[in-house]
């Protein structure tokens, strides 16, 4: 959350492509959870789409691949020469280069959507809860939740079927989307509920996009809806109001 005054308008740069399609959800996500009646009344979005960031999956979990943080950090650069006043990113394992990213942002603020993830799962659960990670493996590898939430005394349980929601986190980024796809999603989901998750947490933007196949009457919260809450409420002047409200719904069988 930005610590300094905003404009009244301020323009919020977006460092997305990873992948394109999730970035182009949290607009929309961004764009319904604003209370606007014309145009005018939408936060200014400016966003470098960039698929080409290297692989996350390669650097964080297999090894091979080189850092992201140096091209994060260009698009960063390139962000604040256009005269941003705050940065967001939609992906979660990419948060791993949040340090390199304020490195460059120099002044101007980065948001944490991990932070304030975990800030709204504890809002949601009392201490002693648990959360069913879906993420990608590098969020398990790397521990990228696990000091936040520790914090707030919630336990996390990674799905028994890591590898298999590691593949449709693939098969996602291949356009892969179908009915096959979903059913797999909601299988793995509904196996965290029965280990005894309380609560669902969607930490990886891919399977945001599968919002839908989220099984009916299980809690959830989704990283995406936090980030674009908070990016509504810092465009459109709630936070520094005082007035943002949550900055996430709890999804029953959707977000």
């Amino acid at each position: 959350m930005p610590d300094h005054p905003m404009p009244d308008s301020p323009l919020i740069g977006i460092l997305g492509g990873m992948g394109p399609e999730a970035t182009v959800d949290l607009m929309r996500r961004v764009i319904a959870a604003t209370p606007a009646e014309d145009d005018a009344d939408h936060v200014h979005l400016l966003v470098d789409n960039n698929p080409k960031v290297p692989s996350r999956i390669a650097a964080l979990i297999e090894g091979t691949g080189k850092s992201p943080a140096p091209e994060l950090q260009r698009m960063t650069r390139g962000l604040l020469a256009a005269g941003v006043d705050a940065i967001a990113m939609p992906c979660n394992t990419a948060h791993n280069y949040l340090g390199e990213i304020r490195a460059a942002a120099g002044r101007t603020p980065v948001l944490d959507m991990v932070a304030l993830t975990a800030r709204r799962a504890g809002e949601l659960l009392s201490a002693g809860g648990r959360v069913g990670m879906l993420a990608s493996t590098a969020v398990q590898l790397t521990g990228l939740y696990a000091d936040e939430l520790g914090e707030r005394g919630i336990d996390i349980a990674f799905p028994s079927r890591q590898a298999e929601l590691m593949q449709l986190i693939r098969d996602i980024k291949r356009g892969r989307c179908g009915a096959a796809e979903r059913a797999r999603y909601a299988q793995i989901c509904g196996a965290l509920q029965d280990d005894g998750a309380d609560l669902l947490l969607v930490a990886c933007t891919e399977l945001s996009i599968l919002a839908d196949a989220l099984p009916a009457g299980v809690p959830a919260l989704d990283a995406l809806d936090v980030l674009a809450a908070e990016i509504v409420a810092i465009g459109t002047g709630a936070r520094a109001a005082g007035a943002a409200g949550s900055p996430a719904r709890v999804a029953e069988g959707g977000a």
